[in-house]
Order: structure tokens, then C-alpha cells, then sequence
């Protein structure tokens, strides 16, 4: 390389120190990797699966997968699995559980595909001391569950991960698949060597974690979960992971990984170019849960200075990996080196497949049918580092990427509840407003159909029945206001005369006109002689047909007797209210 860049040696230097930096973080790590030893278990251990661990297992759309990596959580004997899914998918995923086993799988529902939502529904549905986050194709070797709770034999540690391979989701692995394998080989390496070197981790990955469950049952831990937003506006529903692991720094728990094959778990990832839309979601939650912890809770720089380091060196890597294709490329196309433009690309290219490979050594120990993959590994290296830079300019893109129905929040929810109890309102006001129109509709045209039927009656009375003096179609009165009732009150004033002359004589007492035989009403309206003469005038002018003229004299008198007699009777409550 000094030969092949002696003509532009001082442009190099620069680019030679970062490359230098580079490689010998990259040793770093790897000594720390070799030197890195799990947990053992113990003979008698403190923790056991069968009573202390609940599998946890948001989900939304498995599959037949489901059910193998079901029946290898089940070898480990959890004492329970809980599956949390959206209550449309309650009766398939019920289905499911009950092929694998009815009686220790549990299915919880949300209203809606959420993962954090789902993950907290399982968490307060858990009465073991430890829970098991695991997604729902993370496959479990039989030895998994033991050596995970092997780290919680000491008292301060709050979180624990463990390694990770791919498996093929066909006959063989795709180039996606592969590139998966040589990223998660990396990812293995880099995790046991900060968990070596300072007990730190950037991310206890959540396709499987274990936590002690009275840290998640925390309300505040629960609440802080579910209402995430990124810059105070833009709520997070993935990187569930992400925040766990820093819940657990910054109240100071310890975190491990263990990094063996005993605890090592075999997942799936998209065998397509869908594999792309996931690296950006990833990429997009690691820059936000850098910033965090770096610039914001900033505990990780006491606890875990190495896993802080790494987090700054993740930061500037897209431009360090570019800064040397780039060059080269400009340079070349410039025409400032010594030697013809071949020589200088195949030589750049043969000396990053050599590093590359130095790299993936673990990963192509165990499959060395890889290795041909290797040009597509560096290609897609330098296209992650465009992909970092073009997702930090994108951190306000929350959504999945990959899986449609799961990327609404509590808030979202909160609004979305809103804006349906509004419409529901507004349906309510609507056909309330359309019966209340339609009764006024009803009202009127009833009222139109009676006038109608009224004036057709009318009409119909007017050509066929004979008109009749309103005077003749009063009803005669039989007693009072006729002949009969003077010549009556006569004969009993003859009668009270004659009574009253005796009981001056002393012959009679005064007495009642009950105890003497009379007739009380016509004792009553003896007090007062006018309202017979009344009635008297009253009944001529009915027979004289002169109703009309005497019917205000009528209401005159009536106004000043009362319907019945005098003032007096009007107020005892008596008259004669049955003749009138």
C-alpha cells in the first residue's frame, strides 16, 4: 500500500491513521472475545424455570414457526407462556397455542397490534420472579433457560441476553440470510467483548431477554415504556430493546450476555430485500438510544465507559469507512497515480477482502460455504454507511418498516379513540337531527291531513244537512229555568210562610228545612228571589228565540251568583253546578 500511494503519500497519511485505529479496535475486541467466559449454572440453583420464569411473546402473525420454537421454550419447562396479540387474531393464534400445548400457553389480546402495549399486558399478567421476552421464531436450545438464569444468582443483575445465529427460512440460506449470519457474527463479538472488558452492553437484543419482573411491573417503568416519543413528538414503538437496556443503566441494574453455544438461539430474518427495511430500523433506534444515553442520561459514562466509547465510534464509522473508497476513486479519476488505474482497484479491492475476512473468521469457521458471499458483505458495508447517514437525517420515521397494523402508540391510540368518539358523536347528533326532522315531518303532515279531513267533513255537513237555528238545538232543561220551576219555588214559599207564622205563634222553634220537610235547594234560593226571576226571563227568551241577546246578561249573572246561587253559596262549595 506504501508503494501504491508514494506519489499523494501526505493525503494518505491521514487515511492511514484511521485505517490504523480501525484495525486496531477491531484487535481489541477480539482479545477481549477470546478472553470473555459465560456464567455457569449452578448445582443448586436459586432461580428454576419451572416455577420462576413466564415466556412473554408479542406477536401479531405466526406462523407454522411459531410452533417449533413454541415446542423448544417448552423443553426448557418455563411455568408459563403468555402470547400477546390484537384481538382479531386471538381465535388463530388460540388455535395455534392449543396444537402446541393448551395448558401452559396463555393468549392475551390488546385492541390494537402495538408491542409495547402488548409486552406490558404480558408483564401484569406475570406472577413468576423473572420474565422472558422472546419473538415468536427465536428458537431455544435445550440448555438456553438454564444458563440465563445462572446470571441471576447475583442480587444486582436486571437484565440478561444471549447470542444469536441465523436459520435459514429455506432449504438454504439466501444472500440475505448470509449477510444477516456475518452481521450477527460481528454483533456476537463486539457484545462479549464490552460485557468482558465493563459489564456494559449497547442492547440486550429482544428477539430473547430475561429481566427480573418486579423491575417491569415498576408503574413508572410501564408508563415511561408506553408513552416513548422521540424529541417530545414523534411516538416510538419499536426499539422496545434499546430502552429496556438503558432503563436497566440508568437505575442501575447489571446487564450480561451469555455468548456460549448452550444459550445460543437460532432466528429468522427476511430472506428478501425486505432484510434492507429492517437494517433501517435498526440503524434509526440505535442513533436515537445512542444520543440518549450519551447526551442525555449520560449515566452509561460512569457505569460503562468502554460501551460509551464504542457508542462515539459508532457516530463517526460512516465517514471513517467512506473517507477511503472515496479518495481512491477521486484520486484515480484525477489521474495522480504512478501506476495504470487497474492495478490501483484491484489491489484496493483484494486489500479489503483480506480485512474482511479477517473480520468474519468466527462465521466461516462454522460455514465456510460463506466465504463466496464475502464481495457481497463489503458492498453491503458501504451501502449500511450511506444507510447510517441517510437515517440520522430520518429519525422522525417511527414506523415499522416491515409489518403493517403495529406501529400506533398510546398516544396514537389515545387520538385515534378520539377522533372515533367524535365521529360517533357526531353520527349520534346526525340521527338524532334525522328523527327529529322526520317526526316535525310527521307532525306537519298530520296536521295538513286533519285540516284536510276537517274541511272535508265541513264541506260534506254543509251540502247535506239542513241548517238549524242555534237556539233549537240547546237542550231543554226539565227543572230550573222553566214554568215549572216558578210555579215550584211558589208553592214552597206558601209552605215557608205558613212555618215561619207558626213559630212566631210559639207553636214551632225555628229549625232547618231538612227537619221541616223542605226542599233545601229551594231554601237556598228563597235567599234570594232575583235568580228566580232570572230564570224566568231567561226561559222567555228561549221561547222567544232571543238567546242571543240575553247571553251576556246570562254571563253578567253568572259572574255575580256563581253556577249554582248567591255569593255566599259560591263560597260554601255548594250550587247547582248539576243544572248549569
Amino acid at each position: 500500500m506504501l508503494y501504491l500511494t508514494k506519489d499523494l503519500f501526505p493525503v494518505f497519511v491521514p487515511l492511514g491513521v484511521v485505517g490504523f485505529y480501525r484495525y486496531l479496535w477491531f484487535v481489541i475486541k477480539l482479545l477481549a472475545y477470546f478472553f470473555y467466559r459465560p456464567m455457569m449454572p449452578k448445582a443448586s440453583p436459586t432461580y428454576r424455570s419451572e416455577y420462576d420464569v413466564t415466556i412473554i411473546v408479542p406477536t401479531i402473525d405466526a406462523g407454522e414457526e411459531f410452533k417449533e420454537a413454541a415446542h423448544s421454550w417448552l423443553v426448557n419447562n418455563p411455568k408459563e407462556i403468555i402470547i400477546i396479540t390484537e384481538t382479531k387474531m386471538k381465535d388463530a393464534l388460540q388455535e395455534l397455542a392449543n396444537s402446541v400445548d393448551p395448558t401452559r400457553i396463555r393468549v392475551l389480546t390488546v385492541p390494537k397490534a402495538n408491542k409495547r402495549l402488548q409486552m406490558v399486558e404480558g408483564i401484569r399478567n406475570t406472577t413468576s420472579e423473572i420474565i422472558v421476552f422472546a419473538d415468536d421464531d427465536a428458537i431455544w436450545g435445550p440448555q438456553t433457560l438454564e444458563y440465563i438464569l445462572a446470571c441471576f444468582e447475583d442480587p444486582n443483575m436486571g437484565g440478561v441476553g444471549t447470542s444469536q445465529t441465523v436459520k435459514s427460512v429455506g432449504r438454504y440460506q439466501t444472500v440475505w440470510e448470509v449477510l444477516a449470519g456475518f452481521r450477527l457474527t460481528i454483533r456476537n463479538i463486539e457484545i462479549a467483548a464490552s460485557t468482558h472488558i465493563d459489564g456494559g452492553i449497547c442492547c440486550l437484543s429482544g428477539r430473547t431477554a430475561a429481566y427480573r419482573t418486579c423491575i417491569l411491573q415498576d408503574p413508572q417503568f410501564q408508563y415511561e415504556f408506553t408513552h416513548d416519543f422521540w424529541l417530545g413528538k414523534y411516538p416510538l414503538n419499536s426499539g422496545d430493546d434499546k430502552f429496556l437496556t438503558r432503563w436497566m443503566v440508568y437505575h442501575g441494574w447489571n446487564t450480561y450476555v451469555q455468548v456460549c453455544r448452550e444459550a445460543e438461539l437460532l432466528s429468522t430474518f427476511k430472506n428478501n430485500w425486505r432484510f434492507i427495511k429492517q437494517v433501517l430500523r435498526w440503524t434509526r433506534n440505535t442513533w436515537r438510544s445512542d444520543f440518549r444515553s450519551l447526551f442525555t442520561e449520560r449515566k452509561i459514562w460512569k457505569r460503562h465507559p468502554y460501551v460509551a466509547f464504542t457508542m462515539v465510534d459508532k457516530i463517526f464509522n460512516p465517514i471513517t469507512l467512506l473517507s477511503g473508497p472515496v479518495s481512491v476513486i477521486i484520486m484515480a479519476c484525477e489521474g495522480k497515480f504512478h501506476l495504470p488505474l487497474w492495478d490501483i482497484i484491484i489491489s484496493y479491492v483484494v486489500w479489503l477482502m483480506m480485512t474482511r475476512i479477517v473480520k468474519l473468521l468466527p462465521h466461516l469457521f462454522r460455514r465456510p460455504q460463506d466465504v463466496i458471499w464475502v464481495p457481497a458483505f463489503l458492498i453491503f458495508g458501504y451501502y449500511f454507511a450511506i444507510m447510517k447517514i441517510y437515517a440520522l437525517f430520518t429519525l422522525h420515521e417511527v414506523g415499522w418498516g416491515t409489518r403493517a397494523g403495529i406501529d400506533q402508540t398510546p398516544a396514537e391510540l389515545a387520538q385515534e379513540k378520539e377522533k372515533q368518539e367524535m365521529e360517533q358523536q357526531q353520527m349520534m347528533a346526525a340521527q338524532e337531527k334525522a328523527s327529529y326532522d322526520m317526526s316535525n315531518n310527521a307532525a306537519e303532515q298530520a296536521a295538513v291531513a286533519a285540516a284536510a279531513t276537517a274541511a272535508a267533513a265541513t264541506a260534506y255537513e254543509e251540502q247535506h244537512q239542513p241548517v238549524r237555528s242555534f237556539a233549537s238545538e240547546l237542550p231543554r232543561p226539565e227543572s230550573p229555568g222553566s214554568a215549572d220551576l216558578i210555579r215550584h219555588f211558589s208553592q214552597a214559599q206558601q209552605r215557608q210562610a205558613q212555618v215561619a207564622a207558626q213559630g212566631r205563634g210559639g207553636a214551632l222553634s225555628p229549625m232547618s228545612p231538612e227537619n221541616q220537610g223542605l226542599d233545601p235547594d229551594v231554601y237556598e234560593y228563597n235567599q234570594d228571589d232575583e235568580l228566580a226571576q232570572y230564570f224566568a226571563q231567561s226561559d222567555a227568551a228561549l221561547a222567544a228565540g232571543s238567546y242571543g241577546r240575553n247571553i251576556d246578561d246570562y254571563e253578567q249573572s253568572i259572574d255575580r251568583y256563581g253556577r249554582g246561587g248567591t255569593g255566599e253559596a259560591l263560597n260554601r262549595g255548594q250550587g247547582r253546578a248539576g243544572y248549569l
